[in-house]
Parts: C-alpha cells; sequence; structure tokens
C-alpha cells in the first residue's frame, strides 16, 4: 500500500551474501544474547544446492517475514527499494521496476518461482511487471551478473519472488494461509488478499487472491490526476508430493490497469488523459526428482507459458496493444559430491513472441528464441571457499520484414570467500558477463504516448560484455552485523537510451546507442544490537549506497541513482515491533545531456505493529505505517517522468494481517 521510496525494516529478515561458513562457525551462545537474525535461516531458492544467503560468495538479499511484510507496495521495484543498491523506477504508482546498482531494463530480470515474468516491462518505464508482492513468500535479489543461471538478459542481476504457488511440501496439520486487509490515506486505496495451502495423503493444493483499489494519490499541495491503479490477481496450484519428490501445476492470472500521470489530459488542448490496461494469463509446470539416478543428487525441472496483453489507451480510444507469448523451460541437475566439488548444470530455452500494435507500434512485431547451458561448482578449502561458473547461450531475434540477428553471449564467474576469523570474513567476485541486446534496442522506431517519448534503435548493435570485479567484507558478533562491498564494472559496448535534445511528433527523441562505459559504487550497513532486556529488544541499524556511471569518451550515462544514506532504530517484544527511520536522498547532478538535475530530499518513515491474537495454529497483528511524514516533494533520478510526477506524499496506511 505505501507508495513512496522509504528505508525499510531489513534489520531481522535482510540477510546479505558475504560468506558467514556457517558449518564451521561457533555455536549460539546459550545466555539468550544471540541476535535475532541469526535465530532463522533463510533458503535461497534461486541458486542451487539449497543455500542460505549467508552461505554464498554472490550478493544475494532476501526479504522475508516482518520485513516483507513492512516492505510490501504496489510495485515490485518499491517493494525492494529499501534494499542497499536497489531502487526503483517509480513511473507513478502503477509501474515501477528494480534498478540494481545502477542497472535496469533488460538488464535486470524479474522471476516469479524461478521463470521470468513474460511481461513488457522491460520495453519501457511505464509498463508494470506482471508480479504480486502481496502474494510473495519471500523475495531474492542477486546483485551483479547472474547470468549463468538465468540467461544473457541478467547481466545486472535478478529479483525473484517465490510464491509458493505450486506446493513443493505439505502444509503442517494439513491447513495453513495468510490473510491481509489494509487501507492508505495518500490514494484513499485499499488491499486485501488471502491465500489458503492445504494436503492430505501426498496432494497439495494452493488458492490465492488479490485485489487493490488506489485513486489518485496525493503529493504536497495538490491531488495528482490520472495516478490511480485496480489490481486484481489470483491463482490455483497443485501438487504430487511423495519422497521421490513432486510434480506440480498451477494456473494465474493478473489484471492491471493504472493511469499516466505524466498524461493527464488537457481539456484546453484536447488531449486526454492515458491509462493502460493489461491481462496476463500464466501456466506453470514444476517438479523435482530425487536421486533419480547414481551420479545426480537431485533433478529440477519447470515449464512455463504466458499470455501478456496489453492496451494503451487515450481516452476511451484504444491506442497501441502490446502481446507477448512467452514459453521457457529450464532443467537443472544437482550432482553428487565430486572431487570435493559440489554443483550443478543444465539447460534453459524459450521463445517469445512479442507485437506492439496499433496507431505507435514502434516496436515492430519480433520472434526471439535462446537456449543456454550452464555449470556452477563450489568448493571449500579449509578457510577459502571458491565458487566458479560458466554459461554459454545461443539467442536469435527475428522482426517481421526485417533481417534477424544472432547472437552467442559467453559468461564465466569466480568467487572467492575467506573465513579470516570467527567473526570476519572476506570475499572476491570476479565476472565476465555478456547480453545480447533487446527487441526494443534493436528494433524500435515510432512514438510510444504512454511514456511521452519518440524512440529509435538500432538494428546494428552488437553484444554488450561486463567486467566486473567486488571486494566484500562482512563482520558479525552478537553486538554488531557489518558489511561493506564495492564494485567497478566496466562495460565494453554498453548499450543506453540517449536523449538527443530533437523533437518528434511533438516528443523528445530518444535513441538507443551504444558506448563503452564504467559503473563503479558501493554499500555498507552496519546493524547494531543495543539492548535486549524486559522491555525488549532494540536494535539500530544504518546503512548506505552509491554508484557512479560514466562514458568511455566522457560524459554521463542517463536516470542513475542518486547516493543514499538511512538509518533506523527497531523495537519489539513478545506483543509489539515497531520502528522509526529516515532516508536521506543526496542531489543527483551527475548527469547526462538534456537531462535535468534532481534535488536532494529526506523521506521519514515510521511503522508499529500489535500482535493481539497468538495460538498455536495462527497468529494475528494489527499495524499502523506511516510514510513520508514530513510531507517532502520527492523526485527519484531512476525516473523517466521524475519532473512532472514526484513520489506521494505523506501517507498513513492500517490494516491487519494473520497466519494461520
Amino acid at each position: 500500500m505505501k507508495k513512496t521510496a522509504l528505508a525499510v525494516c531489513i534489520g531481522f529478515a535482510l540477510t546479505t551474501s558475504l560468506p558467514s561458513f556457517a558449518d564451521d562457525a561457533p555455536p549460539p551462545s546459550s545466555d539468550d544474547t544471540e541476535p535475532a537474525a541469526k535465530l532463522k535461516e533463510v533458503v535461497v531458492t534461486a541458486v542451487p544446492l539449497g543455500q542460505s544467503a549467508d552461505q554464498m560468495v554472490t550478493p544475494v538479499s532476501v526479504l522475508s517475514g516482518t520485513v516483507l511484510d513492512d516492505a510490501r507496495s504496489g510495485t515490485i521495484g518499491q517493494t525492494v527499494a529499501g534494499v542497499p543498491g536497489v531502487q526503483t523506477t517509480a513511473f507513478g504508482a502503477g509501474a515501477g521496476r528494480p534498478v540494481i546498482r545502477g542497472l535496469d531494463g533488460p538488464r535486470v530480470s524479474v522471476l516469479a518461482d524461478g521463470l521470468g515474468s513474460a511481461d513488457v516491462s522491460n520495453v519501457s518505464q511505464d509498463h508494470a511487471v506482471a508480479v504480486e508482492p502481496f502474494l510473495a513468500d519471500q523475495i531474492e535479489i542477486l546483485k551483479g551478473p547472474s547470468t549463468l543461471l538465468y540467461g544473457s538478459g541478467a547481466i545486472g542481476g535478478i529479483v525473484n519472488l517465490v510464491d509458493g504457488r505450486i506446493p513443493q511440501s505439505l502444509p503442517a496439520n494439513g491447513l495453513s494461509g495468510r490473510a491481509q486487509i489494509g487501507y492508505d490515506s495518500v490514494s484513499n486505496g485499499h488491499t486485501e488478499m488471502a491465500r489458503v495451502d492445504m494436503g492430505s495423503g501426498d496432494f497439495a493444493l494452493h488458492v490465492d487472491a488479490m485485489n487493490r483499489r488506489d485513486g489518485n494519490y496525493d503529493i504536497p499541495g495538490q491531488t495528482l490526476e490520472n495516478s490511480w491503479v485496480h489490481t486484481k490477481g489470483g491463482a490455483v496450484g497443485g501438487s504430487v508430493i511423495g519422497d521421490w519428490g513432486y510434480l506440480g501445476l498451477s494456473i494465474s492470472r493478473y489484471l492491471d490497469q493504472y493511469g499516466n500521470p505524466a498524461e493527464p489530459g488537457d481539456p484546453e488542448s484536447g488531449a486526454l488523459p492515458v491509462h493502460i490496461s493489461m491481462g496476463q494469463t500464466r501456466y506453470d509446470l514444476k517438479g523435482a526428482l530425487n536421486a533419480p539416478f547414481a551420479g545426480i543428487d537431485k533433478v529440477d525441472f519447470s515449464v512455463g507459458h504466458s499470455d501478456y496483453q496489453h492496451v494503451e489507451y487515450e481516452g476511451e480510444d484504444a491506442g497501441t496493444t502490446f502481446t507477448n507469448r512467452t514459453s521457457e523451460g529450464r532443467v537443472q541437475f544437482t550432482h553428487a559430491p565430486l572431487a570435493g566439488w559440489t554443483g550443478a548444470f543444465g539447460v534453459q530455452a524459450f521463445h517469445r513472441d512479442f507485437a506492439a500494435l496499433g496507431e505507435e507500434s514502434f516496436v515492430p512485431p519480433t520472434t526471439t528464441k535462446g537456449i543456454g547451458l550452464f555449470v556452477t561448482e563450489q568448493r571449500e578449502f579449509g578457510p577459502l571457499k571458491v565458487e566458479l561458473g560458466a554459461r554459454t547461450d545461443r539467442q536469435s531475434s527475428t522482426p517481421d520484414d526485417g533481417a534477424k540477428r544472432d547472437f552467442s553471449p559467453l559468461s564465466l564467474s569466480a568467487g572467492f570467500g575467506w573465513r579470516l576469523d570467527d567473526h570476519w570474513h572476506l570475499s572476491l567476485n570476479l565476472d565476465r558477463a555478456q547480453r545480447a541486446p533487446a527487441e526494443e534496442e534493436l528494433f524500435s522506431n515510432g512514438p510510444h504516448a504512454a511514456s511521452a517519448t519518440f524512440e529509435i534503435g538500432d538494428p546494428q548493435l552488437r553484444k554488450e560484455t561486463a567486467n566486473q570485479v567486488e571486494l566484500g567484507l562482512h563482520y558479525h558478533s552478537d553486538l554488531l552485523e557489518a558489511k561493506v562491498a564495492v564494485y567497478r564494472n566496466r562495460y565494453d559496448d554498453f548499450i543506453y537510451l540517449a536523449d538527443t535534445g530533437e523533437i518528434e511528433d511533438a516528443f523528445p527523441v530518444r535513441q538507443w546507442s551504444q558506448q563503452n562505459a564504467t559503473f563503479r559504487g558501493g554499500e555498507a550497513e552496519a546493524t547494531f544490537h543495543l539492548a535486549k532486556n524486559a522491555s525488549g529488544h532494540y536494535d539500530l541499524r544504518v546503512w548506505g549506497d552509491t554508484v557512479r556511471a560514466t562514458l568511455a569518451g566522457g560524459g554521463n550515462l542517463p536516470r542513475i541513482p542518486a547516493a543514499r544514506v538511512g538509518s533506523e532504530l527497531n523495537w519489539h517484544n513478545d506483543d509489539w515491533r515497531a520502528s522509526v527511520g529516515a532516508t536521506r536522498y543526496f542531489k543527483q547532478d551527475k548527469i547526462a545531456e538534456f537531462e535535468t538535475d534532481t534535488a536532494g530530499f529526506t523521506l521519514v518513515n515510521a511503522r508499529a505493529a500489535w500482535s493481539f491474537f497468538n495460538d498455536d495454529r495462527s497468529s494475528w497483528e494489527a499495524f499502523v505505517n506511516a510514510d513520508n511524514l514530513t510531507n517532502q516533494t520527492a523526485r527519484l533520478s531512476t525516473s523517466l517522468i521524475k519532473d512532472q510526477v514526484p513520489l506521494p506524499g505523506r501517507n498513513f496506511s492500517v490494516g491487519i494481517r494473520g497466519l494461520f
């Protein structure tokens, strides 16, 4: 329900990747002073071998539990925007895609339980991602090149929403579920969701549904016209489960309508408001076989098919219709230990038919096919952990009435983690990742009313290559959890959308261009466990991130996130939890040609929740959240429409959520 980019309560359930080598860590203390962050190990499903975030060298963060409850928002970008190194594109309240270390669009893959979201959100910022954060069990963010497991598009990272729509185990006591209702003041909006999992014998069933209806949201001094959002979604899934593994199927439907606040209409000029109506139907098959034959511990497989369509309306008249029919499949084999190495290998393939039809069909109908082979291995040598990986792909894009383009990306990675002692851990990641250009980068040519741009592609674009080095340091003790990471990523033939300063069909012209570029930045956070006594647990979290992106020939890349620092004080006892925090976004004046500066601002938020009913079978709580308490005018440098559309103003949200 909240719609502002605020620091979220990461202190307890957000884990990051600097390796802790849990198998060799000292045993928990018996004096009941162990930090809450260590009480529950969160398994990352987006990587093989069932590892927790603390066991991985690859940089990863996980939102789950009460932290995810506090972070949930109407878009996936906004939900993860409080994680260091992650922001959102923020195209009003209806669309927001994750930005990881300054990278967005096709470089950041959004997944639904390991398969692509199969929408067209990477084509333009005004296109929503077809996943629902309110239905997620946990959200996993892998930073840096993640091409080894999920294809050449994930050169900047992945965000994997784990929704459990295909059950992999039977629910405890045969029945479990979750429900939430809520209201927010900034848009006079409401959200309802419910989920039920049931099982008996060797069969499990999952059902979920959600509804969100938000009006135009308030900004300081006024209401922002055409910023409404109406969303519905739901799914049914079932699995057969046994000692041999599981096999399941799910069918889901997602419906989304939202206004474009950058195009609210103008009665004097006759311009009509622009809104988008989107629908997607997904069919997913997923399963696993345990120890199917000698040498293989597990086989995981998944197949998904999606029918997607959205229509961009000007008033009541349909303008451009986007369709995307996608089929994707992957098989992953986890092998038995071999000469001390453990790991997995597999194959992934996809077929996508994309079309944009109508008055502003700025991208021609295009068929894209791809297949990739991958392997990832790891081994520990005393205090040193080594992770190695490789992937090769073959991908082609064929536009109607145009020449076919073929690409062969190759990606390699090496990660090293050193346990210096029981408290200090050091990590080094080296990556070489390649990405094939996306359809809109190659073939776009025309006006796009919803984003108010005239985009021109380049069918001669080459694949881009990222060469990244990242160094991380992690300290943990009973009193302090701290981590810092610095990275440098040199891109050969980086593809970016550049403002030309020209006007075509009354729209600013943006050209897909290619040039060498360098990204460099850092992230840091520390959680101080201040006290634990009869009044409760007290924790203070401080954090910050920054990224700088420049072209080799001089100049800055457009829409790069501003540097941030944040702090948050958390408290909880058996029945209550509360937090208050602030995030400072600094001025962004390292901008591209024809781009405008973004002023700095500070967002203050607070949260409180009361657990009013708990027993062995259920837990219920009432909550109240306050966002942008000082009613700041806030504009994100990552947003294509920042100059016309600020973030929402002061917002109070209340609701009830329950687990059973």
